[in-house]
């Protein structure tokens, strides 16, 4: 039997599917939770969690990695899954997870000790914002380091075209489209922002060269929204085609060698998405310490920014917020849907 809070994990995250229009993982989601209650093999694979089952999000991994075995079109499940199907038949479902359990037992466990890799480019629409605030308040152009990057999808938001509601930016000739309702008071946008540098971090970076780590990004993509499989495919396609690679390392180490380097006349914009709850305590103090130290050493000329788009309130939709210095002064610019389709702009202090 499951313990109470790894089922209180599955029980949240149907919730959040059902929130996020995406009704046939939350049927999975609780499809696997009636298996966790019953004993069923599930339950053995999953008798216990070392940690926090909700932040770590063990629900999503599990989902992952069903989805991993469906975008195979020769396999037991893909049948059953999303374009092939649009309901789940939870009874048909529970044999054929069942079959994977006992063919391929290594393969849940591999998938199960690490995180879930979205790389949800629907968030550039997002930072934009925060990185249009930067660029026009500076007049700068901009260093961006992303920690937690993944594939490093988010990093190459500025060729993607953006449709904004009230208006649009970015490569119009672009192959990658990402629509976001921007709400309340919505920065202004800049014709173009001006990158200087780019990079990134993540402890399990993706490739988007390599067919493999493609399938791992689309395995943790809601099957059913069938918009957002094919953004994320043609964002890996436009990234393929490109030699920026995410460097494998410890997100405060990377950020206290990168923030160690000069960069005049730049704006460096220390950036992240739904990233730092998996982050552990001490990474998470360590990365803080050596963003506010840099923060120290800013200038008007080669200032820094600190861009977070995380969940602030359990339950909550995520807050955007922008710390800058010279000063350290700290705006929450907006609220959004966890996948950018909406935004309310606020600009508060």
């Amino acid at each position: 039997m499951a313990s109470p809070e790894l089922l209180r994990a599955f029980e949240r995250q149907a919730d959040w599917c059902r929130k996020l229009e995406a009704r046939f993982t939350a049927d999975v989601v609780e499809t696997l939770a009636d298996q966790l209650r019953s004993g069923a093999p599930l339950a053995t694979l999953l008798s216990e969690w070392p940690g926090d089952p909700s932040a770590d999000a063990v629900p999503l991994r599990l989902c992952g990695a069903l989805h991993a075995l469906a975008l195979d079109p020769d396999s037991a499940l893909s049948a059953l899954y999303p374009p092939r199907s649009t309901t789940l038949d939870r009874a048909a479902f529970v044999e054929k997870l069942d079959a994977a359990l006992r063919s391929d037992p290594a393969f849940f466990e591999r998938m199960l000790r690490q995180p879930p890799q979205t790389n949800e480019i629907g968030r550039s629409a997002v930072l934009l914002g925060g990185f249009a605030t930067v660029a026009i308040d500076t007049g700068l152009p901009l260093a961006l380091l992303e920690i937690g990057a993944s594939a490093g999808l988010n990093l190459r938001w500025d060729r993607y075209r953006f449709d904004l509601g009230v208006q649009s930016w970015g490569d119009v000739a672009s192959t990658v489209r990402i629509a976001s309702t921007w709400r309340g008071s919505p920065p202004a946008l800049p014709a173009t922002i001006e990158i200087a540098e780019r990079a990134g971090c993540d402890e399990a970076p993706l490739d988007p060269r390599s067919a493999s780590d493609r399938r791992t990004l689309l395995a943790y993509c809601w099957p059913e929204q069938r918009e957002r499989v094919e953004r994320l495919r043609a964002a890996l396609e436009l990234a393929s085609s490109d030699a920026l690679a995410v460097e494998c390392a410890d997100a405060a180490q990377w950020l206290e060698r990168q923030l160690e380097k000069r960069r005049p006349n730049v704006a460096t914009v220390v950036y992240h998405s739904i990233v730092w709850h998996y982050l552990s305590a001490p990474t998470q103090q360590a990365a803080r310490a050596a963003i506010e130290q840099a923060g120290q050493r800013a200038t008007d000329a080669a200032p820094l920014a600190w861009l977070a788009l995380e969940f602030a309130v359990e339950g909550q939709p995520p807050e955007l917020t922008l710390t800058r210095w010279p000063g350290g002064a700290r705006q929450r610019l907006a609220t959004a849907h966890p996948h950018g389709a909406d935004v309310v702009w606020s600009g508060a202090p």
